[in-house]
């Protein structure tokens, strides 16, 4: 099942996606390489991880990919000549016929695919035999404490209607059931496991709106979001610490 492509504002991720990069060195530190593998970038963003992707990569080649047009366009303004960036959907992802990487890097992104049996599928055709996953994203009980104040928020702000039945885009995943598609996909020694991450954005109003309630925000007229955003912040205050669990994966292509 494909996600619906998100209207990102990839200027507001890149300037706000700190806590997000942050997240991201320990998991480039899981990546074995030498430095001249190719690498599938799944997710790439707006080319913020890319790029230290890219200087692990001194001899080699990254193929970065994103569903967000918005996203595809600032990384390519990022990263230039240096990664091959193409839009495409990870659960149909194809690359070149013959085309196959060594490794693949994932951070912040699984969670927005709904069908991870596709994913991990298409991301097993995509990486060769003996290859690396390392990737991180939501995991089971990731911001739960956000989403319940968002449920109450909007009932606070008269607009509780609009997200009635709707169950959103994410799929934070269990390390169990993780760990059982991703051996049914073709994968081996694989490890999955949560950690906690508390995060406390430096501007909260910005990165709730950007990262985390984009898809609230898309099922609400204009000018109802700012409303709506009063009510949520209204909520976890101020300066929330929003509670963040990671899913971190690590595996090998059989």
């Amino acid at each position: 099942m494909s996600a619906p492509v998100r209207d990102w504002n990839a200027d507001a991720y890149h300037r706000l996606s700190d806590p997000l990069v942050e997240m991201a060195l320990k998991v480039l530190d899981r990546l074995e390489l030498r430095g001249d593998e190719t690498v599938l970038d799944a997710g790439c963003g707006s080319g913020r991880v890319t790029q230290l992707l890219l200087e692990r990569l001194p001899r080699g080649r990254v193929i970065a990919v994103d569903s967000s047009p918005d996203m595809v366009a600032r990384a390519r303004a990022e990263l230039g000549e240096r990664a091959d960036v193409r839009a495409a959907d990870l659960a149909e992802l194809q690359l070149e016929p013959g085309e196959q990487v060594d490794a693949v890097l994932s951070t912040a992104t699984f969670h927005w695919v709904p069908d991870h049996d596709a994913l991990f599928g298409c991301l097993a055709r995509a990486v060769r035999s003996g290859g690396q996953l390392v990737a991180q994203c939501g995991g089971e009980g990731n911001i739960a404490g956000v989403h319940a104040a968002v449920g109450k928020a909007a009932v606070d702000a008269g607009l509780a209607d609009r997200f009635e039945g709707w169950a959103g885009p994410w799929n934070f995943a269990s390390p169990e059931v993780t760990h059982e598609r991703l051996t049914t996909a073709g994968f081996d020694d694989a490890r999955c496991w949560l950690e906690p991450w508390p995060v406390d954005p430096a501007n909260s109003r910005g990165y709730l709106e950007t990262v985390c309630l984009g898809p609230f925000l898309e099922r609400l007229d204009v000018e109802e979001r700012e409303r709506f955003l009063d009510a949520v912040l209204a909520r976890l205050g101020d300066r929330p610490t929003l509670d963040y669990v990671r899913l971190n994966i690590t595996a090998r292509r059989r």
